[in-house]
C-alpha cells in the first residue's frame, strides 16, 4: 500500500523589508511520503520569500517532475519565474532558463556539489540564476518546531532571515551564490 502525504497547516506572517512585502500567507503544505522535513521547510521558505501575485506550489507536487515546485504565473498563464528547490540538475536547470524569464534556486546542499552538476552541461543564461542557499543547521532547528498546525512570523532584513515557531526565534544569512 502507498504512503500518503503529511499534511501542514502554516499560517506565516511575513515581513519581508528587502522586497517590501508585508503578508498573511494561508499555506496548506503536503509533505510527499519521500520528502524530508528540510526539503518541506526549504519549499515554504522559498514560496514565502519569493511571495508576488500569480506565485503558486506545483499542482502535481513533488511527483510531477515537469513542473517547478513553485511558479509565478502572470494572469494570461506566461511563466514568469521558476522557483526550484534543492539540487535540480542541468538539464533541469537548462529547460527552466528556457521557459522562464526569472529562475530561482533555493537549496541547502553544498555550494561546490549545485556548482559541478551546473558544469556537465550548457546551460542557457547560466549567470541569470538566482541562486539561494540555506543552512542545514538553520532548517534543521526549525524542523524540530514543525507541526501539523503552526503559525510561524518571518522577517527579512538586509538578508538575515528571522522565523519564530512554537515562541522560539531561530536566525540565518541568506546567502546568495551564483552556479560560475
Amino acid at each position: 500500500m502507498a504512503l500518503s502525504a503529511t499534511m501542514y497547516h502554516v499560517v506565516v506572517g511575513l515581513s519581508d523589508v528587502d522586497r517590501g512585502v508585508y503578508e498573511t500567507l494561508d499555506l496548506r503544505l503536503a509533505q510527499h511520503p519521500s520528502e524530508s522535513l528540510r526539503y518541506l521547510l526549504t519549499r515554504t521558505l522559498a514560496y514565502c520569500l519569493s511571495y508576488e501575485e500569480g506565485i503558486a506550489f506545483s499542482k502535481g507536487g513533488l511527483s510531477s517532475a515537469e513542473d517547478p515546485p513553485i511558479a509565478v504565473h502572470d494572469p494570461t498563464g506566461i511563466l514568469l519565474a521558476w522557483i526550484d528547490v534543492g539540487a535540480p540538475s542541468a538539464e533541469r536547470l537548462h529547460k527552466a532558463s528556457k521557459a522562464a524569464r526569472r529562475v530561482a534556486v533555493w537549496s541547502s546542499t553544498d555550494l561546490a556539489l549545485l556548482q559541478r552538476e551546473a558544469a556537465t552541461r550548457a546551460i542557457h543564461k547560466l549567470e541569470t540564476i538566482e541562486l539561494t542557499l540555506l543552512d542545514p543547521n538553520f532548517l534543521d532547528q526549525l524542523a524540530s518546531k514543525l507541526k501539523r498546525n503552526l503559525e510561524l512570523d518571518m522577517v527579512r532584513t538586509e538578508n538575515q532571515l528571522y522565523v519564530t515557531a512554537s515562541d522560539a526565534t531561530f536566525e540565518t544569512t541568506l546567502t546568495s551564490a551564483t552556479f560560475a
